[in-house]
């Protein structure tokens, strides 16, 4: 494999474009927002400056990653010679079936077609295309750079041929690939979510305040982030929608999303990305200070 297709040039899409290119790949970035693109590579290039910084690239390894990656805003230009596509566009099922309905038609019939998806079906995005046996789910963990593990979903169709073509390629990448299942939130968001909410829910009742659930959790679980802070990390917006889609493919209530995360996500308080979620962003995108609506 030399030609990698990344579609969706955002938090996880530009993680798994840098990864790829610092790792010699050939990248193709597309995303149909020029804006996003542009924001995309600064955010690359930001990151990879701190590398340079901390010594753990060169500065000529550096440009040579940034080099790698090629930008476009047209899907049929920019998967026409990929070896794999991953998908990292946004949650949400109907965007990810149109796009590869269309990746299905684009793509060279031997291209391995693989989504980056936190909860969604792999089994329903591989029954829009042509060729399921060569859909896969590759979970990356953000930030993508950095977090090792990379959670290869094989869909009901997926063959072992692909499966294995994926485990090895996350290797090279100095990632660490663990097989699972396909259902609802896999393993990651199966356990996590369900945490993350009954934090909320412990903060929704009047149990405690969102440091002191956070402290609890750090001191007392050894967690390096308290889970209110990560769930302003992932953004709520994103925990919800994987949420919803647990509780839609369980039938379960233990999955059903905390009032009070439907509406700071109505409210547009989604976390970091939006400056404010449990904690304010406002002067630092640390979890220092926590939001005025959890303030006695």
């Amino acid at each position: 494999m030399k030609n990698i297709a990344v579609i969706g040039a955002g938090t996880m899409g530009n993680g798994i474009a840098h990864t790829f290119a610092q790792s010699g790949f050939k990248v193709q970035l597309i995303d149909i927002s020029e804006a996003s693109l542009k924001k995309g590579i600064e955010t690359i290039s930001k990151n990879l400056d701190r590398m340079v910084s901390k010594e753990k690239i060169t500065e000529a390894e550096k440009e040579e990653t940034l080099n790698n990656i090629t930008v476009y805003t047209d899907i049929t230009e920019g998967v026409e010679y990929a070896s794999l596509v991953v998908e990292a566009a946004t949650e949400n099922i109907d965007l990810k079936l149109k796009i590869f309905e269309q990746l299905d038609n684009d793509c060279p019939e031997d291209t391995i077609l693989a989504t980056n998806t936190s909860s969604i079906s792999i089994t329903q995005i591989a029954s829009v295309t042509s060729r399921p046996e060569m859909v896969i789910g590759m979970h990356f963990m953000n930030p993508v750079p950095i977090m090792k593990l990379v959670e290869i979903i094989r869909g009901y169709n997926t063959s072992d041929e692909t499966t294995e073509i994926i485990m090895e390629l996350s290797k090279t990448l100095g990632k660490v690939p663990t097989e699972v299942n396909d259902y609802p939130g896999f393993v990651a968001n199966r356990i996590l979510m369900p945490m993350l909410n009954e934090s909320i829910e412990t903060l929704y009742n009047g149990v405690a305040g969102v440091e002191e659930i956070d402290t609890v959790m750090k001191l007392g679980m050894a967690h390096p982030m308290g889970p209110l802070q990560l769930a302003d990390f992932i953004g709520l917006d994103v925990c919800l929608s994987i949420l919803n889609v647990m509780y839609d493919g369980f039938k379960n209530p233990k999955y059903a999303p905390c009032p009070l995360l439907v509406n700071m996500v109505r409210a547009g308080k989604l976390g970091v990305k939006s400056g404010e979620g449990f904690y304010d962003y406002s002067e630092s995108r640390k979890a220092e200070k926590v939001s005025s609506q959890f303030i006695k």
